[in-house]
């Protein structure tokens, strides 16, 4: 579970609507409400990508996007691994006795063996 965020949301909304409008550059706008101002130019950053005007980060429906699909392949990955386990842990139960005795029995068969 992510932590939960240092700034609430209509602060965020409230310090990118600012840099946009007014064109003043992040690190006044940053200064004059108390945020980071790297905090601040990511803020900027996504809401540019989420408008459409950067084509070099993912969106935040993108990005959510991707962490579902993510967490699902993570499922997959756990949920092929125990079939594996299972048959593996068979395999070696049920063959195992079986093999024994066939190296046993080959063994005594060949000239190797005990006469």
């Amino acid at each position: 579970m992510p932590a939960p965020r240092k700034h609430p949301d209509e602060l965020r909304e409230r310090a990118v609507r600012e840099v946009r409008t007014t064109g003043r550059p992040i690190t006044h706008v940053a200064k004059n409400l108390g945020i980071h101002k790297e905090a601040l130019r990511g803020w900027v950053r996504q809401a540019e990508a989420d408008a459409g005007e950067r084509d070099d980060r993912l969106t935040t429906a993108e990005r959510e996007e991707l962490r579902q699909l993510r967490r699902k392949k993570t499922e997959l990955r756990r949920a092929n691994e125990i079939p594996k386990a299972a048959s593996a842990f068979f395999l070696r139960r049920n063959c195992a006795p079986r093999g024994a005795m066939l190296i046993e029995r080959w063994w005594k068969t060949t000239s190797v063996g005990p006469s």
